[in-house]
């Protein structure tokens, strides 16, 4: 089976930022890699429906960020349990820092912000799109948009002012 040029050529060029926006909506790097697999084989399986090819960006973000509420709403209505009394001895590895995460202290408050904020201010201030952008990807009015960024933005100063008391910001930083 010989691999599609054109598809691996998109996997190249959206790869890292669909990564970096899952992992901020994630927090755990696996999740985060199962929901940039996830949004490529969609894209494999019905990509060829977008009509605009110019918009193949935003739609692999939308696609990105609705697999993620899918997965999310489903995790509520199943939680995981954990069986037996036993504690697992096991070793938390912390997630790889991602290519571009020059300011993990930055990633590790758009994390703890509140879930509604954290797709806007994620996409608004790691990935620069614009504030329509954000609302044709995430398919919510620009006015909600700009009320997202702006209530976002006071719980993100609020944490990095936080974090900058803290003496290991590990403790809240991630």
């Amino acid at each position: 089976m010989r691999a599609d040029p054109e598809f691996e050529k998109l996997v190249d060029l959206h790869y890292a930022p669909l990564y970096r926006f899952a992992f901020t909506l994630t927090r755990r790097e696996d999740d985060a890699c199962d929901l940039t697999q996830q949004t490529f084989w969609i894209w494999a399986d019905k990509g060829h429906q977008l009509r605009d090819r110019t918009k193949v960006k935003s739609w692999l973000f939308t696609t990105l960020h609705r697999e993620f509420l899918a997965r999310h709403r489903k995790i509520i209505k199943m939680p995981e349990v954990e069986w037996g009394d036993e504690p697992y001895d096991l070793p938390e590895n912390a997630p790889l820092p991602f290519e571009c995460a020059d300011h993990p202290a930055v990633v590790g408050a758009v994390a703890q912000i509140d879930e509604p904020f954290q797709a806007v201010i994620a996409l608004f201030y790691l990935e620069d799109y614009t504030q329509q952008e954000i609302a044709d990807i995430l398919k919510v009015p620009l006015g909600t948009v700009k009320s997202r960024i702006s209530r976002g933005i006071v719980q993100l100063q609020q944490l990095l002012v936080k974090c900058d008391r803290v003496t290991t910001r590990k403790e809240i930083c991630g």
